[in-house]
């Protein structure tokens, strides 16, 4: 006759202090391991401060008081000169035109670079899995050296323009869409792949009608992504002579009093602009990625 108990055998319940104390002694363990990882990160921290306040021309905390003397003599006379600010507007109109045409075509550059670097670079999708390293590497260079760098660079090559800040935005937004196309390709469904292979399609057209019908949604969010942060950048290297709303600014800036509200009619616009294609890209993100 068989015996079928129910629940744990007479004599043999679970030790359950043993693993009360097991577990206390693992939460103990990762406290203080947290702990450590504080204690070293406020140390270099606080390091790191020490070393750049030596070496700064001033002291940080002999100027701090003087903090808001700048800011608030540009709004003083910004604010005594506040009828002039929509004729600046218009003035400074064609300068953000060529700092969004700038940014516009860099991305647009940048983000076809990136599709095929990605698709290059995709296990499962590449064209040559034994150079998906080599491509990896492409865009990892093209990521590390700032649009700055590489503008400098390029103005003294070519100099000063829109020129050198469309190349040298559209390395950098070639490297980094291509990071994030590539992990947006590595999720996408092998089985159309498959189908188009067996049919006989070359790479390209398994490409074309396979992946990129799956990640376009998700491609286009982040290259209109990318498009905010060019904008920027573009504003940026026009401080070194790229041309845009950023040289504007920069001219502005360099005259000093007089023309701070040019200065506060430039950032206003700049504000207002780089808003206004927040809340476009925005929205029309949502609508590719959710489908509505």
């Amino acid at each position: 006759m068989v015996d079928i108990a129910f629940g744990p055998e007479r004599g043999k319940r679970p030790d359950l202090a043993n693993n009360r104390e097991a577990y206390m002694e693992m939460v103990r363990r990762k406290r203080m391991y947290g702990g450590l990882l504080l204690v070293i990160f406020v140390a270099l921290m606080a390091s790191g401060w020490m070393l750049a306040d030596d070496r700064n021309a001033g002291g940080f905390w002999q100027g701090l008081h003087q903090v808001f003397e700048f800011p608030s003599e540009v709004f003083a006379e910004a604010w005594q000169k506040s009828a002039n600010l929509p004729a600046l507007f218009w003035k400074h109109l064609p300068a953000l035109i060529e700092t969004l045409n700038i940014a516009a075509v860099a991305t647009l550059i940048g983000a076809l670079a990136a599709m095929a670097l990605s698709l290059l670079a995709t296990r499962g999708l590449a064209r040559w899995p034994r150079m998906i390293p080599v491509f990896r590497r492409t865009m990892d260079a093209l990521r590390a050296v700032p649009e700055i760098v590489i503008a400098l660079v390029l103005i003294y090559i070519l100099g000063g323009g829109p020129v050198p800040a469309v190349i040298a935005i559209a390395l950098h937004t070639g490297g980094a869409l291509g990071k994030l196309f590539s992990e947006v390709a590595e999720n996408a469904d092998l089985k159309p792949v498959e189908g188009l292979a067996s049919v006989g399609a070359n790479w390209s057209q398994r490409m074309w009608l396979g992946v990129i019908p799956q990640v376009a949604p998700n491609w286009l969010s982040y290259a209109l992504l990318r498009f905010e942060i060019n904008v920027r950048a573009s504003a940026i290297l026009g401080f070194v002579g790229e041309g845009g709303i950023g040289h504007d600014l920069k001219l502005a800036m360099q005259w000093g009093q007089g023309r701070y509200d040019q200065v506060v009619a430039i950032f206003l616009l700049l504000f207002l602009a780089i808003v206004a294609i927040d809340r476009v890209s925005d929205h029309y993100r949502h609508k590719l990625v959710k489908g509505h």
